[in-house]
């Protein structure tokens, strides 16, 4: 497998903290960053060219997920800002999504092959279930799961579930650092 692809655009080229870990295979481009303890997977593609995007600490990106965001003249959020990629702290993301132009906020989760797009936030605690697709401006409320192609409301979170969300996290710390450390 062949080592990551990082490359700078417009001579703005990646920041990516020291403990992060950033699997063969992955491309990061631009103005992304990328906190401690952190893990990108597989197959990811984070494209920080006509906008940024960064990514806080102890958050996975698994296999296959590509980010992307959207220029800044192009207003996509309720707060009249443009399309950056926000993605917070604690937050797993499951392989194969699609993350476009929108916010994650801390310890959430979104689950395989799940779209969210320009605009939409994902509020602290919340919970995109597999496959869903997060549609323009939508705003999930923390402690919610959504699911559906559009997502709607499917139930509030159990408190396994919201546990799972720090215990995902640790493990794929946890999992970076064997990779890490050989």
């Amino acid at each position: 497998m062949s080592e990551p692809i990082i490359l700078p655009f417009k001579n703005i080229h990646p920041k990516i903290h020291p403990t992060a870990f950033i699997a063969p295979g992955a491309v990061i481009i631009g103005d992304v960053e990328i906190g401690e303890d952190s893990s990108i997977w597989p197959g990811c593609v984070i494209r920080g060219d006509v906008n940024y995007i960064r990514i806080g600490k102890r958050t996975n990106i698994q296999d296959g997920t590509v980010i992307h965001v959207t220029r800044p003249s192009v207003v996509v959020n309720t707060s009249g800002q443009g399309g950056m990629t926000i993605i917070g702290d604690n937050i797993t993301v499951g392989h194969k999504c699609m993350l476009h132009a929108c916010t994650l906020e801390d310890e959430c989760f979104v689950g395989m092959s799940s779209t969210v797009m320009d605009g939409a936030i994902v509020k602290k605690g919340g919970m995109v279930a597999g496959a869903a697709v997060i549609t323009y401006r939508k705003e999930i409320p923390a402690g919610q799961i959504w699911a559906g192609n559009p997502a709607k409301f499917l139930r509030d979170m159990k408190q396994e579930e919201k546990d799972f969300i720090l215990r995902s996290s640790d493990n794929y710390v946890n999992d970076s650092r064997d990779y890490l450390n050989g």
